[in-house]
């Protein structure tokens, strides 16, 4: 087995571009919006701004990360939404490129409750299999799956599955693993060797190499919720220690691990040391 990779841990950035608030809370990756992440009104940026971070990142040697916005739905039965949700993730992707990111992080989607899973997972192969098909050498498209409410396209490692087998195993998809979201989902990260299951099902399940961030939160609700309510490190029901379980399994080797708990400043401060400990222990 190849050596392990250690995993650089961050947070996600509140404000807009720039690395004071991730040296501020000793982030070693950084995860951004590029626009309004409730609305669907675009920034374009300025050039260079954008450039300006792009090269203090590759300096300080941080991975980045743009998350598209919370509204994007490409499993929607709304035509209307559909077409405003590829419009805004190829803006992403292409900010996401400015900014020399590795990936945009996009929400699994929802058929909502009228719909059949089914039929929202035929509607994502639609509008994303083109955009896939327009990355080109810029970031990956990561799929995070969600909480489970209403009629999600994927919230289960198992539903990853047709997901990727409806967008043909494109190269450049990817996953991006929220760990409150897989516990609010089912997934038992809490009892030990939980983390472990969970991964091994994920390789098994996408391969290996597609788990391309995660965002490590802890959870305010219990096991099967489906309910997305992030609480720090340690200060939930999923607690610590299956986060050191979570460095220790080759599928995370050196792949970047991001927080998005409460507390922004000294909190977010504290579960990035408490990440890093369990990491080097």
């Amino acid at each position: 087995m190849p050596p392990r990779k250690p995993s650089p841990v961050g947070a996600h950035v509140p404000g807009g571009l720039g690395l004071g608030y991730a040296r501020e809370v000793g982030a070693e990756a950084v995860q951004v919006f590029v626009s309004n992440p409730r609305g669907w009104a675009l920034s374009a940026g300025e050039p260079d701004r954008d450039e300006a971070f792009r090269a203090a990142c590759t300096d300080a040697r941080i991975p980045v990360f743009v998350h598209a916005p919370y509204l994007v739905n490409l499993a929607s039965p709304s035509e209307a939404t559909r077409e405003r949700s590829s419009i805004t993730l190829r803006h992403s992707l292409d900010r996401g490129r400015r900014l020399g990111a590795r990936g945009v992080v996009v929400h699994a989607g929802s058929a909502v409750d009228t719909d059949s899973r089914q039929i929202g997972l035929e509607r994502l192969r639609a509008g994303l299999l083109p955009v896939l098909d327009g990355v080109g050498e810029g970031p990956m498209v990561l799929i995070e799956p969600t909480a489970g409410s209403g009629q999600s396209v994927a919230s289960t490692v198992a539903e990853l599955g047709p997901v990727f087998a409806a967008l043909e195993d494109h190269p450049r998809l990817g996953v991006c693993l929220d760990t409150c979201h897989a516990f609010a989902a089912g997934h038992d990260l809490a009892t030990p060797g939980g983390v472990r299951q969970l991964l091994n099902a994920l390789v098994k399940t996408i391969g290996r190499g597609r788990l391309q961030l995660v965002h490590a939160n802890d959870s305010r609700d219990p096991l099967g919720s489906r309910r997305d309510r992030h609480a720090n490190i340690g200060a939930g029901t999923i607690g610590a220690e299956p986060f050191a379980e979570l460095f220790r399994h080759p599928a995370t080797s050196g792949v970047p691990v991001v927080v998005e708990t409460p507390g922004s400043g000294a909190g977010q401060s504290q579960d990035i040391a408490l990440l890093k400990l369990l990491r080097d222990r």
